[in-house]
């Protein structure tokens, strides 16, 4: 696949993102702006709602899930997912799931970067995925630790998509008891233990861009 935009964006990392994460690793960018979220994204909104492109956005009030990861690709990284999965998409729309999920039959730049799967199958598709269910696998027992910045997927209720960023630490390589993961489960953006997603199931682990 053609990943010009991914690289481009990687190498306008250090003209885009916070001079106060400068000397920070990618994944610490991506954890210190899924934080920032906490207590600004206050609501949720799955309702489709059209938005610019590229850099497009719902108000930063609100959201779904995968607004947390995408707001903080861009302020910790100033890559657009949006822009990312869309190119993706063009090039390739029958490998994501969007026709036969949403029945959707072309490229939509308001939805499609916002849907946990197509997120799950972009981050595949460029090399970032660490890890896949194959097997149901409690929503705390991701086979290797996740680290800061790490982007997590879960089914709740083993059925529903929902995706998050790590941004604590773990206390042994054996236990993710001290993990903990931003995400946007119907109250805003909130920092939860990852062992409180025991009762449901792990689905992906990915870690992005590839290259940190």
């Amino acid at each position: 696949m053609n990943r010009r935009s991914l690289l481009s964006g990687i190498a306008a990392v250090g003209c885009t993102a916070n001079s106060s994460w400068a000397t920070s690793s990618s994944g610490e960018r991506l954890a210190a702006a899924a934080r920032a979220q906490v207590g600004v994204t206050t609501g949720y909104d799955p309702s489709w709602t059209a938005i610019s492109y590229p850099n497009g956005d719902v108000p930063r009030s609100t959201g779904v899930c995968a607004d947390v990861v995408i707001r903080a690709g861009r302020d910790g990284l100033g890559l657009d997912l949006q822009k990312l999965v869309h190119q993706d998409m063009l090039a390739n729309f029958d490998a994501y799931p969007a026709r036969r999920t949403w029945r959707s039959t072309r490229p939509d730049t308001s939805i499609d970067h916002r849907r946990v799967l197509n997120l799950e199958t972009y981050f595949q598709r460029v090399g970032c995925c660490l890890w896949r269910a194959n097997a149901p696998v409690a929503g705390d027992a991701f086979p290797r630790p996740p680290l800061p910045g790490d982007i997590i997927t879960w089914l709740l209720d083993a059925r529903l998509p929902h995706i998050g960023i790590v941004v604590g630490t773990y206390r042994t390589h054996s236990h993710n008891l001290d993990c903990q993961a931003v995400h946007n489960i119907g109250r805003g953006a909130e920092q939860s233990l990852l062992a409180e997603f025991h009762p449901h199931r792990a689905s992906g682990h990915y870690r992005w861009p590839a290259s940190f």
